[in-house]
């Protein structure tokens, strides 16, 4: 084994524990200091979250200010340049497309996963073996989204009709409808999109379902039951009783898979790499940091996606909030 990798495995189990034994009995000197217990039970909390505070400011807010002014600055970060840079995001081609393919991401991604996560919660809640089928569902989540998209990737593998189709779609679908012409599917805009789409909505279905899920168990029975004996048949029941119970929990899980679908990177990377009409934000902003090395234009992009995540954010804690009350 590399010595330095050595020293640095010694200094994380030592050193890591011996500095908070350090900083645990510094901080207790300066409180045995002070006099008065009052004063000391005020003191004692600030001193336990300084070194929170501190990593906060180092490691969020400091970058987070110091990429709002490199987003008003030009490629190599030298000069200022005013709002050149946000005009480029609202007036350029290909940052147009992102923006309308976002948008287009926002609207059917949150809708499809969290109706789906409702329906699966509210079906295998009335299932025998509702345990298993939940497992099935959730199991994407275990998996890695880059993984995920080299797996669709070869599922959505393309051939020429009448040679043996080793994509799982083109198969499935040539099979039960021999007449069907085979597509590209990551290739044919504006398919290629809504391709994308899916891989996203397979992978998080099951989040949505197990939050739901835990929402849906959180119903009185009693309340249903009475529900039922004054004559409400079951589809009643989901839109005048489950659907208003859990609607609380339903904004939180839209409003969490809005921020997810507005940061979406790693399937469009791994599977397109935003060419043929499916860039998006998050992937054009990588493309400016590294590839083009403009630090101006990729901070500004940054700063529109943090503006556009921080509302829906908000509507989060808010919720959050509103169910701790009750």
């Amino acid at each position: 084994m590399d010595v330095k990798v050595l020293l640095m495995a010694v200094l994380a189990i030592v050193g890591v524990p011996a500095m908070l034994v350090a900083y645990t009995m510094f901080s207790e000197f300066l409180v045995s200091k002070v006099r008065g217990e009052k004063k000391q039970g005020k003191i004692r909390p600030w001193l336990w979250i300084l070194p929170a505070l501190f990593l906060l400011f180092v490691f969020l807010i400091y970058p987070v200010v110091n990429t709002f002014i490199l987003s008003f600055k030009n490629a190599n970060s030298t000069s200022f340049v005013g709002l050149k840079n946000y005009l480029f995001i609202f007036t350029d081609k290909t940052m147009l497309t992102a923006l309308r393919n976002n948008l287009l991401w926002l609207v059917f991604v949150t809708l499809v996963t969290v109706t789906l996560g409702l329906l699966i919660a509210v079906l295998t809640d009335r299932i025998r073996y509702e345990s298993v089928a939940k497992a099935f569902i959730f199991l994407p989540m275990a998996i890695s989204a880059v993984a995920a998209g080299v797996i669709w990737k070869f599922m959505y593998e393309f051939r020429p009709r009448g040679t043996p189709q080793i994509g799982t779609v083109n198969a499935i679908l040539t099979t039960v409808n021999p007449s069907f012409e085979p597509k590209a599917w990551l290739f044919n805009p504006p398919i290629n999109n809504f391709a994308l789409m899916v891989v996203y909505i397979w992978i998080w279905t099951g989040f949505c379902m197990v939050i739901l899920s835990a929402a849906l168990k959180g119903i009185p029975d009693s309340l249903l039951e009475a529900a039922r004996i004054d004559g409400a048949n079951e589809w009643t029941i989901f839109w005048r009783i489950i659907i208003p119970t859990m609607s609380s929990t339903i904004v939180v899980v839209a409003t969490t898979m809005v921020i997810n679908v507005l940061k979406v990177f790693d399937i469009v990377y791994v599977m397109t790499n935003g060419t043929l009409g499916t860039e998006v934000i998050a992937n054009r902003m990588y493309k400016e940091m590294f590839n083009f090395h403009n630090f101006g234009r990729a901070s500004a992009i940054a700063v529109i996606l943090l503006l556009a995540i921080i509302p829906v954010m908000l509507v989060n804690i808010r919720k959050f909030g509103q169910r701790r009350v009750k």
